[in-house]
């Protein structure tokens, strides 16, 4: 069965899709529905058909999921940043967990899945220690701020989002008010005209730290000086600084970074290492879920003291350092090279002396650092006892899962930020000869769709097998490839 667009249908919603749209059946014929949540049983409208999909909008609802609540946030349905706000928070847990299960399922073709419960939050609101605002206008001329709706690049305006801290409010007050007093221009993106772009809000949960950084279309603020005084006024203001950014692009910060007053850093804790955080700085935005989060993360890697660790996509420390406390060596690569300076000066200021960090693509730095160990050794391999990998969301390249199989770690802890690159990159290692001993979600985006995976793989299958079947592989592969370029020369003559 197929419809047509402004067909008006019922649908239960029995799913929800990356976006936070339920998902739902109608004869066989599937329907993504924004704002809908799963139990939802609604009169939707055909926005778009496709021949075995389409897309609704919710007209009305026949009958509202036993999950569905009252978002707190009045601006939560227009605004989409948090996707899931409508779903009470044990259904988001349930939601998510099932979301990696069915990854691990469709795309990494496992059939038993050691999944452990998900690790949730107490308290889920609150919880972000970074935010950053656009500055703009309305139609009328008036000074706003908020979030970006979903999909534009319109303002939404609010100063309260639950996510970030209840000092957000205050300091956007204070920066909108010295504007207005002081007729300091927002920055319009259409004409590429106008200083203040973006303020960005750091907060140290632990320290209370507080760091305010303007992003402006310009060298310098007029009546610095009155901001500066109102800023101060606030209880644990620490940092305020300028980001230059004069470019006509959707980047948000600038590369030239200025102190205005105080330091041009906060610090905060994570466990009990502390960390120094810049305006550019990469730092984990809910303090609470990371500490959990590598603390299982650690739990994983096993460490005794005696055991030589990667931590590949190291960013500014934050896992190295976690680990450095438990192993003998840590090894940290990170393509940033600011961010390398960070986890080197957070090794120091918290007197680590066995992690080194090294600045390359990983996929990069692992393989050359293995061939040329092999060139110095003949007849030894590089050799790991725990690699732990913490990618962006395209996850791993394929060499590079390679070379962590080959150095043979006893165990390989992957720390994923999206479940269905993760499975596709743990098929191929299972295939590599190691097996996966546990999953483990993490809620560190509650209301929205987002979930972080701790997974533990260790070795499940005799070496030289695994080894000679690698290098049989190799070869097909070799093989492969010289037969498309031999069709292609015959092609081209």
């Amino acid at each position: 069965m197929s419809y047509q667009k402004n067909d008006v249908l019922t649908v239960k919603i029995e799913d929800m899709g990356h976006d936070g749209e339920g998902i739902g059946k109608c004869e066989g014929y599937t329907l993504f529905v924004k704002d809908t949540v799963i139990g939802d049983l609604a009169e939707v409208k055909v926005i778009k058909a496709k021949k075995n999909y389409g897309y609704a909008r919710l007209m009305r609802l026949i009958e509202p999921s036993p999950h569905r609540v009252e978002p707190i946030c009045p601006v939560a349905r227009p605004c989409g940043g948090c996707q899931l706000q409508m779903l009470d928070y044990a259904e988001q847990l349930r939601f998510k967990e099932k979301k990696i299960a069915q990854n691990l399922q469709r795309i990494g073709g496992m059939t038993e899945i050691p999944m452990e419960p998900i690790v949730g939050m107490e308290s889920p609101f609150r919880y972000r220690n970074k935010a950053q605002f656009p500055i703009g206008q309305d139609k009328n001329g008036k000074l706003i701020t908020g979030f970006y709706a979903g999909r534009t690049h319109q303002i939404m305006e609010n100063r309260n989002c639950y996510l970030g801290v209840e000092q957000n409010e205050e300091i956007l007050n204070r920066i909108l008010a010295w504007m207005e007093e002081n007729s300091v221009s927002a920055y319009q993106e259409e004409t590429g005209k106008g200083l203040v772009r973006h303020v960005l809000i750091r907060f140290g949960f632990t320290t209370k730290e507080i760091m305010v950084c303007l992003v402006v279309n310009g060298k310098k603020l007029p009546a610095e000086k009155k901001l500066i005084q109102s800023l101060t006024e606030l209880e644990g203001m620490t940092s305020i600084t300028l980001s230059v950014n004069r470019e006509r692009t959707n980047v948000i910060m600038g590369k030239e970074i200025r102190c205005l007053w105080g330091q041009e850093f906060i610090t905060d804790y994570i466990g009990k290492v502390k960390y120094q955080i810049s305006p550019l700085s990469f730092y984990q935005v809910n303090p609470v879920q990371t500490e959990k989060l590598y603390s299982l993360a650690l739990e994983y890697a096993g460490l005794t003291g005696e055991e030589t660790v990667w931590d590949l996509y190291c960013g500014i420390g934050t896992i190295s350092l976690f680990l450095a406390q438990k192993a003998k060596k840590v090894y940290g690569v990170e393509i940033v090279p600011e961010a390398i300076a960070d986890a080197k000066n957070n090794a120091k200021i918290n007197g680590i002396e066995n992690a080194e960090f090294f600045v390359g693509k990983s996929e990069e730095v692992l393989p050359e650092y293995y061939e040329k160990y092999a060139k110095e050794h003949p007849g030894e391999h590089a050799h790991a006892d725990v690699i732990v990998v913490d990618p962006p969301r395209k996850g791993c390249e394929e060499n590079l899962l390679r070379t962590m199989a080959d150095m043979q770690p006893d165990r390989i802890v992957y720390v994923s930020c999206d479940s269905a690159t993760l499975a596709r990159d743990l098929k191929i290692l299972q295939e590599l000869g190691y097996e996966v001993k546990k999953v483990r979600g993490v809620d560190q985006f509650p209301m929205t769709c987002h979930v972080e995976t701790v997974v533990l793989l260790s070795q499940h299958r005799d070496k030289k097998t695994c080894l000679d079947e690698r290098g049989s592989r190799q070869i097909e592969m070799q093989a492969s490839r010289l037969a498309r370029c031999s069709r292609k020369n015959q092609m081209t003559r």
